[in-house]
């Protein structure tokens, strides 16, 4: 089935760049058929109108199926698109490939994409084995999101509550605390870059890493 891609903000190679690949990378991400689709070698092209290029070569960005890097980003023209790249942009034709373009007069880029590693938040939330020291940093993170939030303490009680209901659509869960639901996701993803809660095709659960430091919690609660 063709895919259809969709360019996401990504982030180059600088200190702060790095920093936020571990964790979520902002701006639009790379739906998960076409992430899939890069990661299994058969998209490697995607086909873009920009005023002037949003991304860079060797820019690397998150997406649902690990790391996928920008190879190259060349101008091109809707009739220089040939079948083959339509195909490996994941496109059956050259007019499925053009007719996703944005209908402005933006310059066509053509931009090349690989799969470069796995995702690193993957085995940051499957590590459930955490010393005192790990509970301690962890804790003295969640304490800094509280003070910094504009709506107070929020980082125990959403990690409670996805706990208590998992595969919960984000709205739902958000209606339940009083908030809008997008300034809820972004507060659960928060939570995804520390490597406690996972996605799921609807709502969300808590990793094993997730799990585990909420019962250490608890049990410093008692």
């Amino acid at each position: 089935m063709p895919v259809e891609p969709v360019m996401p903000r990504a982030y180059g190679s600088s200190g702060a760049d790095r920093a936020r690949l571990s964790g979520y990378a902002a701006g639009v991400l790379l739906p998960a058929r076409v992430a899939e689709a890069i990661a299994a070698g058969d998209v490697d092209l995607a086909f873009r109108r920009w005023s002037t290029p949003r991304v860079k070569v060797g820019s690397r960005f998150t997406t649902s199926a690990g790391i996928v890097e920008v190879t190259s980003v060349e101008p091109t023209d809707v009739g220089a698109i040939t079948v083959d790249e339509a195909r490996r942009a994941g496109f059956p034709t050259v007019a499925k490939a053009v007719g996703a373009l944005r209908k402005n007069d933006d310059p066509v880029y053509r931009v090349g994409l690989r799969w470069a590693a796995e995702d690193p938040r993957i085995a940051l939330r499957n590590d459930a084995d955490l010393s005192d020291d790990d509970v301690a940093d962890l804790t003295r993170r969640l304490e800094r999101l509280d003070t910094r939030s504009t709506h107070g303490p929020w980082t125990r009680a959403v990690l409670e509550m996805i706990d208590r209901r998992p595969a919960i659509r984000a709205a739902d869960l958000a209606a339940e605390f009083g908030r809008e639901t997008q300034p809820f996701k972004l507060d659960v993803r928060k939570l995804k870059t520390l490597g406690l809660t996972h996605s799921l095709e609807v709502g969300y659960e808590l990793a094993p890493r997730g799990r585990e430091l909420l019962g250490r919690l608890r049990t410093a609660d008692d």
